[in-house]
């Protein structure tokens, strides 16, 4: 698993700016550029965009990941929808709660927060909150979302909006203990343990028995979610959902670790109608068994694997390939994609100083901007192919918008039956 986007590129960026840079202008430009309101991409779809959060517990499951025994089970739950009502003119809602915010900010630290990213009370968003779903249609086909191993979903928000804006009801969500930082509606603030971070794990001479335990857990929340969803459905206290979710059509899709579980989920779980692995190294038994339901791997520009666990991703993901429906599988490279860049990340990163840094680097190769609206197009398309069964071809996602969309080179598939 690769370092955190933060930590590391923001932070070899920061070294090479210094070198080449007055100090003085350096950190005044840098100030300036914190200090400025930034907007999320604006979502390509018709309707406006809600969003509403959760408290779910579950009290039927401990939580193995917790510190204390005998823990249940909680998730806190973001939901972004189709929204009756747009956004009045030149308001724009909080892109995070102020708690939320404040316990972000603590952790970034004053070097990083102050130098190496956004104000994150001036970066806005889409959605209205707490409004009433669209009247447009009677219930909306449901996705899943599931971030990086050291990311929040709220920093998935620009393709969330997207989707919704696109008649889905995307719902996303963060687990105590194995999410980085969790911040309850109540106050309460949670933080991963060390040993829940699949980033320290790997190497470690427990990291296959430890793995295949946080995998578990990460698959087990996207169950448990679901089975929320249809309480939901039935009876939503607010009033918002009843009757409003179609989950007889649900897509789960998830970044690096979160493309792993989603994998997994699919395989293990027949409500996932349709999945994406986003720049996900697969684990667990998806890599021996495949995929009985569509699914399309979107991957970031890794070259030519360079080294043995490169390789071995690239055979995991070839295994999986080789087994899935013909008629429903999809793979798919950005060129010039970078791993960490599929989240707001890309949208949030400092404009010209920073940005050319790391184009000088080697670590950034388009705009990543532009790599997020490809994105939010390939998931969109794909999941408009299969659970709204729009005209089209299912398989073929080129356009001439996004050159850089081009159909990653597996080989042949195998004689192996889906």
């Amino acid at each position: 698993m690769a370092p955190n986007l933060r930590w590391v590129l923001k932070g070899f960026a920061l070294l090479a700016l210094l070198g080449v840079l007055g100090i003085g202008a350096l950190v005044g430009s840098l100030w300036l550029e914190h200090r400025t309101d930034l907007t999320l991409p604006t979502p390509t779809g018709s309707s406006a965009v809600g969003r509403a959060t959760y408290d779910w517990a579950d009290d039927a499951t401990l939580d193995t990941l917790a510190p204390v025994p005998g823990t249940k089970r909680e998730l806190l739950v973001w939901i972004w929808y189709p929204s009756a009502t747009g956004q009045p003119a030149g308001l724009l809602d909080d892109y995070l709660p102020v708690p939320l915010r404040a316990e972000v900010e603590r952790d970034l630290g004053t070097l990083i927060g102050t130098f190496l990213t956004r104000d994150l009370s001036r970066v806005h968003a889409h959605h209205i909150r707490d409004s009433a779903v669209s009247p447009q249609q009677r219930s909306y086909p449901v996705v899943l979302i599931r971030a990086g191993a050291s990311a929040a979903v709220w920093n998935y928000s620009t393709l969330a909006e997207d989707l919704a804006s696109h008649g889905y009801v995307v719902v996303g969500f963060d687990a105590p203990y194995r999410a980085g930082l969790v911040v309850f509606p109540d106050g309460r603030v949670m933080r991963r343990r060390p040993e829940n971070n699949p980033e320290l794990v790997f190497g470690r001479p427990d990291s296959a028995r430890r793995i295949n335990s946080l995998l578990a857990a990460w698959t087990g929340d996207i169950g448990f979610a679901l089975d929320q969803l249809a309480r939901l459905n039935r009876s939503d206290p607010a009033g918002r959902f009843t009757g409003r979710l179609d989950l007889a059509r649900v897509g789960v899709f998830g970044h690096s670790l979160g493309g792993a579980a989603t994998a997994q989920f699919c395989h293990d779980d027949s409500r996932c109608s349709a999945g994406i692995d986003v720049d996900g190294a697969p684990l667990g038994s998806v890599i021996r068994e495949s995929i009985n339901r569509p699914f399309m791997f979107l991957l970031s520009d890794h070259g030519q694997p360079s080294d043995p666990a490169d390789r071995q991703i690239e055979a995991d993901i070839q295994s999986i390939y080789d087994r899935l429906p013909a008629d429903g599988r999809l793979g798919i490279t950005i060129r010039g994609a970078n791993h960490f860049l599929f989240s707001d990340d890309a949208a949030l990163l400092k404009s010209h100083i920073v940005l050319g840094a790391l184009r000088r680097l080697g670590i950034l190769g388009i705009d990543g901007r532009r790599q997020l609206a490809i994105a939010a197009y390939c998931v969109r398309s794909f999941f408009d192919a299969n659970l709204k069964g729009l005209p089209g071809p299912r398989l073929d996602l080129a356009s001439p918008l996004y050159p850089e969309i081009q159909v990653f080179d597996f080989r042949p598939a195998s004689s192996h039956s889906p």
